[in-house]
């Protein structure tokens, strides 16, 4: 029996994959104006662009316990091996609430195959892992293999995205107030990788034209064989800076397999609209 993937709503994937593949996605939380929100589900990225935008603050939350155990208990009530893919536990407790969900499954149905991996990554890097998994599964990888190829693979995904406007990683509580301000009036644009699943800066541009050159130089230094992968690009409302980075990514390395998609509201919310990301890979082989 294939190996079943479910995900949370951090994986940034089109909707099409997902179907293709037969992912079941479990949904994080937004808070707006004091409504509660599934992301993907009763609430989209735009709503949430719009809103701060306007100078609104959204808040998230972690998948909710109840939503992994039904979709646990779904599969095991059928003996079907799943492996759930989670957001990066250092940076929502999804992961953590999934194991325990796990174990209470477990102790009713004791023959279930169930295994949790935290992802170490989010948004498009939580796809590449997921895509990763997706494959695995399609081959008829058995739930042992694809738990460690797995565990062994997200340490080689890499991260490199930046924001538009930084204070909205200051309403995040990424940034200080100081650093917003100075960043804001100057056109400042951090660069952020997550390195263990953690966001860290590695750099700051000033302005457009030289972020996508540093983009572009850690690319190369960091990734393998890029001709030969999938890049996946995401954006916060901002197709035509992901167009554009996709063109000279093309140009730089040769690789002509993209896929380009939209951040979800819950990573938005963090991100703020504009933000621009690019996942690949630094290691292709899994041994």
């Amino acid at each position: 029996m294939q190996v079943k993937i479910i995900t949370d709503s951090s994986c940034d994937l089109p909707v099409e994959f997902l179907e293709k593949y037969e992912i079941d996605m479990v949904p994080l939380v937004v808070n707006l104006e004091n409504e509660e929100y599934f992301d993907k589900e009763t609430i989209q990225s735009n709503d949430v662009y719009d809103a701060m935008r306007n100078e609104k603050v959204p808040k998230t939350a972690q998948a909710p316990a109840y939503r992994l155990q039904e979709t646990f208990t779904s599969y095991a009530e059928k003996q079907h091996p799943i492996i759930f893919i989670a957001m990066s536990s250092k940076l929502s407790g999804t992961y953590q609430t999934a194991v325990l969900m796990k174990e209470e499954v477990l102790e009713k149905f004791p023959n279930a195959s169930i295994a949790v991996i935290d992802s170490y990554a989010g948004s498009g890097g939580h796809g590449l892992l997921v895509k990763y998994a997706a494959e695995l599964a399609h081959a008829n990888n058995n739930l042992e293999d694809m738990e460690r190829k797995l565990n062994h693979v997200r340490n080689h995904i890499e991260h490199i995205f930046t924001v538009d406007n930084v204070e909205y990683l200051y309403r995040g509580g990424r940034l200080s107030k100081a650093s917003a301000v100075i960043g804001g009036l100057l056109n400042i644009k951090p660069i952020l990788t997550l390195p263990q699943g953690k966001i860290h800066p590695v750099g700051k541009v000033r302005g457009q034209k030289k972020l996508y050159t540093k983009i572009l130089e850690l690319m190369t230094e960091r990734g393998e064989n890029l001709e030969e992968q999938t890049i996946i690009i995401v954006h916060a409302d901002n197709s035509e800076g992901a167009d554009h980075l996709k063109k000279l990514i093309e140009e730089k390395t040769n690789c002509h397999s993209f896929i380009i998609h939209t951040i979800g509201s819950a990573v938005g919310a963090h991100v703020g609209p504009g933000a621009l990301g690019v996942f690949f890979f630094n290691q292709l082989s899994i041994e």
